[in-house]
């Protein structure tokens, strides 16, 4: 199984499954996946709402902190998360976070979430800390 299938498969359950978030590709700072606005991620409207966005975000920004730690021995929690909204999302939208910085006990990324004309829809900033698991 490769890094993404296991990325999804752990997905399972959770609110990313119930979203549709879906991982699609991977490099060694970066993570993309996409998510399609539906009933369970749109307002009344049917635009894309801003809290399900920012649970994109956040998935992919966590999930690209994970991809960067020894998991036997360490955990990543999120310390603080910031977007802006800058065009309604519909259809299918990716997200693509990017390491800015890989500390020992911090990791800072940015997170472009994209239509699919590849406008900008959302821009985040994701602060997550590492932490020793208890044994």
């Amino acid at each position: 199984m490769d890094k993404l299938e296991i990325m999804n498969e752990r997905s399972r359950g959770t609110m990313m499954e119930f979203l549709g978030i879906r991982f699609i590709a991977a490099g060694s700072n970066w993570l993309e996946a996409t998510m399609t606005i539906d009933e369970r991620s749109c307002t009344p409207a049917g635009i894309g709402h801003g809290g399900a966005l920012m649970a994109l975000a956040e998935s992919v920004g966590s999930s690209l902190s994970y991809m960067n730690v020894d998991i036997n021995t360490q955990d990543v929690r999120g310390l603080e998360i910031s977007g802006n909204h800058l065009k309604a999302a519909t259809g299918t939208i990716t997200a693509r976070a990017t390491l800015l910085h890989c500390g020992r006990t911090t990791h800072v990324c940015e997170i472009r979430i994209t239509n699919q004309e590849g406008q900008l829809v959302n821009i985040s900033r994701m602060t997550n800390i590492v932490i020793t698991k208890k044994q």
